[in-house]
């Protein structure tokens, strides 16, 4: 059976660090872009960050462009979304999701204040 499971969420302080783990299982990992999508309370679902499954390349949305980095690790099966100098607009819950095969992981929370 597919799994995504999601980690690393939290509280923390703007300015702050973070880094989201998206461990699968379940099928050909390596064969898919992944990417990391989130929800605030009251929004649309968007599409934080975009890693391909062949040449790696990456997309960003403009919001937090500079300041996420997604990276893949094929041997762990592991997608992970770095989040450096944090916003309180960051907050959200974030969700992992396979492409093409449009699978979505359950979502970790991660919330930004002072």
């Amino acid at each position: 059976q597919v799994q995504l499971v999601e980690s690393g969420g939290g509280s923390v302080q703007p300015g702050g660090s973070l880094r989201l783990s998206c461990a699968a299982s379940g099928f050909p990992f390596s064969s898919y872009g992944m990417s990391w999508y989130r929800q605030a309370p009251g929004l649309e679902r968007e599409l934080v960050a975009t890693i391909t499954s062949t040449s790696g390349s990456t997309t960003y949305a403009d919001s937090v462009k500079g300041r996420f980095t997604i990276s893949r690790d094929n041997a762990k099966n592991t997608v992970y979304l770095q989040m450096n100098s944090l916003k309180p607009e960051d907050t959200a819950v974030y969700y992992c999701y396979v492409r093409l095969r449009r699978y979505w992981g359950q979502g970790t929370q991660v919330t930004v204040s002072s």
